[in-house]
């Protein structure tokens, strides 16, 4: 008998200004607390990718992004080891990426008590700190690849 699991659909934004990304520094969540991430978020019941980068984007930076500004540039089907008591076992994930080459809005922190850092870093100097799926994303971005599979046993 095969068990059912549940994919966990999250949207993550890739901001590249002058050759530097945006990262933010984790804090408080509970998961990955002092390493580097994009701006991004879990979608919402009746919300697709779009929408959720849209409406994550506004919530944690402060910016507007539009549906026509964004580029699907890279999918990701990741397995990750729960670290969280609740939901031992495994976590199946579809992570999805967009870029946007333009926004409304000056980027600032909005959520200082999940976010201690959200600054520009060179794509070629990216953190020690930075999540490894993160970075596995990023370096594979900047190759123009599109698709990976991340945590799972080889």
């Amino acid at each position: 008998m095969k068990i059912k699991f549940k994919i966990v659909p999250s949207s993550y934004i890739i901001l590249v200004k002058n050759n530097k990304i945006l990262l933010s520094r984790r804090l408080n969540t509970g998961y990955m607390d002092g390493k580097y991430g994009l701006v991004a978020g879990h979608v919402e019941k009746n919300e697709g990718f779009t929408k959720a980068i849209i409406r994550e984007a506004n919530e944690e930076a402060g910016i507007i992004l539009k549906p026509n500004d964004l580029k699907l540039v890279y999918l990701m089907n990741r397995c990750e080891p729960q670290n969280n008591q609740k939901n031992p076992g495994l976590r199946e994930r579809v992570d999805v990426f967009f870029t946007a080459k333009k926004w409304q809005g000056e980027i600032k922190n909005l959520e200082p008590n999940k976010c201690d850092d959200l600054s520009w870093f060179p794509l070629n100097k990216l953190p020690k700190n930075i999540i490894p799926y993160i970075k596995f994303v990023i370096l594979n971005f900047n190759k123009n690849k599109f698709y990976s599979e991340f945590g799972y046993k080889k």
